[in-house]
């Protein structure tokens, strides 16, 4: 009997000595049993506020797409870590996206369970029957001349006559999609704790001036209940195209230099820039007492000139954009357009480069190519290109069309 007794205290202490107290994200299984074991440790309260902590975690702490990737995320982020480090992680999550919830608040946001268990239960506040989704949009801010800012979206659930649903408590998760041409621009997270909620603050600035078409976006609104998801969508708002995110153009240094589209554009073929042009935008400096002499670049010009060519061709229009340094080719947005840029380059075939000649400080390279653009339209282009040293490279700094 003794022996029976000291078998089962030892089997008791076994089993719990078996229980994490920390995540163990080596795979979903170890996840979910190193989790429920955690939580079994807590108080019922805690126990509430700790899957509300996984949930906001989950939700806002990880980019990922589908429930799965974003366990598997949500599993990197918190592995190893004990409780009051997840509570803590998820305060500082919520403060950042905005959310109303802290870990030492009452419980807010329904039955949450991380692991997809989507059986309503009795108290269940993110149960909530509606019959769909309604969205209204209305334009805020003033730029200073009179335009909007940004657009307000406030998702709602209405029941058969279009009129909100009443509810409170719930944690439902709200998710923004914003498109433009079919080509999405943005996603955003929020929670949905009743039916007063305030919804998404678009701004403009958020969005990118190149993908934007037409300024005219699209939105797509979900709403997810314990039952059901909800989804509404939104066609043809309008942007205040003056406040799209244009990235500031590249400083003009070693590292960063500025082009011109006239170099190969077949839409713009006797275009020409003088050579020798200089970058206004580059800054200047009070001249040494002793100047240095200028490094001598140590690579062909010509070789310059073929890598631009290719990298067009290729539409590694980035690569292209910083080969060279010449103030009409204006950003790499301008650069890179697709239609009044490089970006409406499909090929580029070289017959013949040369080097027609160099010293420390400038160079000239004649090279004859055909340029076929997106259309079809082919052109054969007999050009000279001019290069400048910057700081120890060769940098296309000029083009001119020869007859």
């Amino acid at each position: 009997m003794k022996k029976f007794s000291f078998l089962l205290i030892f089997s008791l202490l076994l089993f719990t000595a078996c229980k994490k107290d920390h995540v163990d994200a080596t795979n979903t299984k170890t996840l979910q049993s190193s989790i429920n074991d955690m939580a079994a440790s807590l108080p019922t309260i805690k126990q509430i506020k700790f899957n509300e902590a996984l949930y906001i975690l989950k939700t806002f702490g990880v980019e990922a797409d589908g429930d799965v990737a974003e366990l598997k995320a949500l599993g990197q982020l918190i592995n190893g870590k004990k409780v009051p480090e997840i509570m803590t992680l998820a305060d500082q999550v919520a403060q950042k996206n905005g959310i109303e919830w802290a870990s030492t608040a009452p419980p807010s946001l329904g039955e949450m369970n991380i692991f997809g268990d989507e059986t309503a239960k009795e108290r269940d506040a993110n149960d909530v029957r509606a019959n769909s989704l309604s969205i209204t949009t209305r334009p805020t801010g003033d730029d200073g001349a009179g335009a909007p800012t940004a657009i307000q979206i406030i998702p709602r659930l209405v029941d058969n006559a279009g009129n909100p649903v009443a509810f409170t408590g719930a944690g439902l998760e709200a998710t923004l999609e914003v498109f433009s041409n079919g080509v999405k621009l943005s996603t955003a997270k929020n929670l949905m704790q009743d039916n007063n909620f305030k919804g998404f603050n678009l701004k403009f600035s958020s969005l990118p001036a190149a993908k934007v078409v037409d300024n005219k976006i699209d939105i797509t609104v979900s709403v997810k209940t314990t039952a059901k998801t909800f989804k509404m969508t939104k066609i043809g708002l309008d942007v205040n195209s003056s406040l799209l995110n244009v990235p500031a153009p590249p400083k003009v240094d070693s590292t960063a230099v500025i082009q011109d589209p006239a170099v190969i554009d077949p839409n713009n073929p006797n275009a020409t820039v003088p050579p020798g042009t200089t970058d206004p935008n580059a800054p200047t400096t009070a001249p040494a007492t002793t100047p240095a002499a200028p490094k001598q670049p140590t690579a062909d010009p010509k070789n310059i000139v073929s890598g631009f060519l290719n990298n067009v061709s290729s539409q590694n229009l980035k690569a292209a954009y910083n080969s060279a340094s010449n103030p009409s080719w204006g950003s790499y947005e301008s650069f890179s357009n697709p239609t009044s840029g490089f970006g409406s380059v499909k090929n580029v075939s070289v017959k013949n480069i040369t080097t027609n000649a160099s010293t420390t400080n400038a160079a000239t390279v004649n090279a004859t190519y055909d340029v076929t653009d997106k259309s079809g339209k082919t052109t054969s282009l007999k050009a000279t290109f001019g290069l400048k040293n910057v700081n120890g490279d060769w940098k296309i700094s000029s083009y001119k069309i020869n007859p």
